[in-house]
């Protein structure tokens, strides 16, 4: 029920006018977009009630306002992390592909925007940790540093590719694409990881595969570099998730860590760090023409700053609702997320979306799904 309140109100957030939240928010200029907060008189939560409300829903409208549990024993905050998630994770795959788009696509500096992107989170991550009574800082060893680079790599190519899918074709097409990495997180645990999977997710990989040819055969004329480029990132997302399982082994390193937010912290700048080689090897002989690009072209400028901000807060986001939540909702939150994102984001930008294409990612979502719950629903 959580799961699907949660993907309610991102439903909410994405297609209702903000001005209905009091925020205005123009589509046409995502990336310079003015936040407007409700008003003091809209958003109190002293709201004068009328005289014949019954007594349970004040109770429950002060508990509400508080944060905590509404009607039922929804968890507020649990909705609250649904709800940033998916918007951030909407918003930021909306300014990725308006900077991308801005500063030239796949020709113009892929590599630079996404290390920059990193850089962003990196800012935010310092300043938590200096900032009075904000975040306390890890208190890692250089051997935990060292522990954490093989995750920090992949995390760090993950998002690389990602980027470069997305500058090479459509959003939802890169989003289509992606959708498949149960596939090769499968190869990965069984061949290079030595954790077997059961006969039956190997059977819901068929799906998962098929939805991803249906959606890209008529698209591999224009999109063959998405299509590797997106392929690449699920491979470097496997071994993330594998690498991450082995490195919570570590002895006291979550103790360490401190918390969530740390951990996605360290990964972070580790991440930047790692990029800056990439960014120098691949568009280094580009930087006064990227620098030239982002101080003529505000768009550039403004949709590269909020996509590194979005990026950081989602992942972050998307981490605490994965510590509060069970692994049949993670699998359908994760399945809904990624059909909004298609959806949404191909309408906002006016993306090509034939029948085939919706028919194929529909299949393959289902796939996801399945794939992601086929052993708890057959014991």
């Amino acid at each position: 029920m959580k799961v699907v309140l949660g993907v309610a109100l991102a439903l909410l957030g994405f297609f209702c006018p903000f001005g209905a939240l009091g925020l205005n928010v123009p589509r046409s200029s995502v990336g310079t977009a003015a936040w407007r907060p409700l008003a003091p008189e809209a958003s109190s939560s002293s709201a004068p009630m009328s005289p014949g409300s019954p007594p349970e829903w004040r109770k429950a409208v002060a508990e509400f306002a508080r944060g905590g549990s509404l009607g039922g024993g929804v968890d507020v905050a649990l909705l609250a992390y649904f709800f940033f998630w998916y918007l951030g994770n909407y918003y930021y795959n909306i300014t990725n592909k308006l900077a991308l788009k801005a500063s030239g696509g796949s020709s113009g500096f892929p590599m630079t925007i996404a290390s920059l992107q990193l850089a962003v989170g990196v800012v935010y991550a310092l300043f938590a940790w200096v900032a009075p009574d904000m975040r306390t800082p890890p208190s890692i060893t250089p051997s935990d540093v060292v522990s954490m680079l093989p995750v920090a790599f992949c995390s760090m190519m993950a998002h690389c590719a990602s980027v470069f899918a997305l500058s090479a074709g459509a959003v939802s097409f890169g989003q289509i694409v992606k959708a498949a990495e149960p596939a090769f997180a499968a190869v990965l645990s069984t061949f290079v990881y030595g954790r077997s999977i059961s006969k039956a997710k190997w059977l819901c990989l068929i799906p998962v595969i098929g939805g991803v040819v249906l959606a890209s055969v008529k698209e591999l004329d224009f999109a063959v570099s998405a299509l590797v480029s997106a392929s690449a990132a699920n491979l470097f997302a496997a071994f993330k998730g594998n690498e991450n399982k082995k490195l919570m082994d570590t002895a006291g390193l979550k103790d360490r860590l401190g918390s969530v937010g740390n951990q996605f912290a360290v990964t972070g700048i580790l991440s930047f760090l790692m990029s800056l080689p990439l960014l120098i090897a691949l568009e280094g002989k580009k930087w006064s023409s990227f620098v030239d690009t982002l101080t003529s072209t505000p768009a550039v400028l403004n949709n590269l700053l909020l996509s590194g901000a979005y990026f950081y807060a989602y992942n972050e986001l998307a981490t605490m609702t994965i510590k509060k939540t069970n692994a049949i909702t993670q699998s359908v939150a994760n399945t809904a997320k990624r059909a909004i994102i298609i959806i949404g984001v191909g309408i906002v930008l006016k993306e090509d979306l034939p029948m085939q294409k919706i028919i194929g990612s529909l299949i393959c979502i289902a796939g996801v799904f399945l794939y992601s719950t086929i052993d708890t629903l057959i014991k």
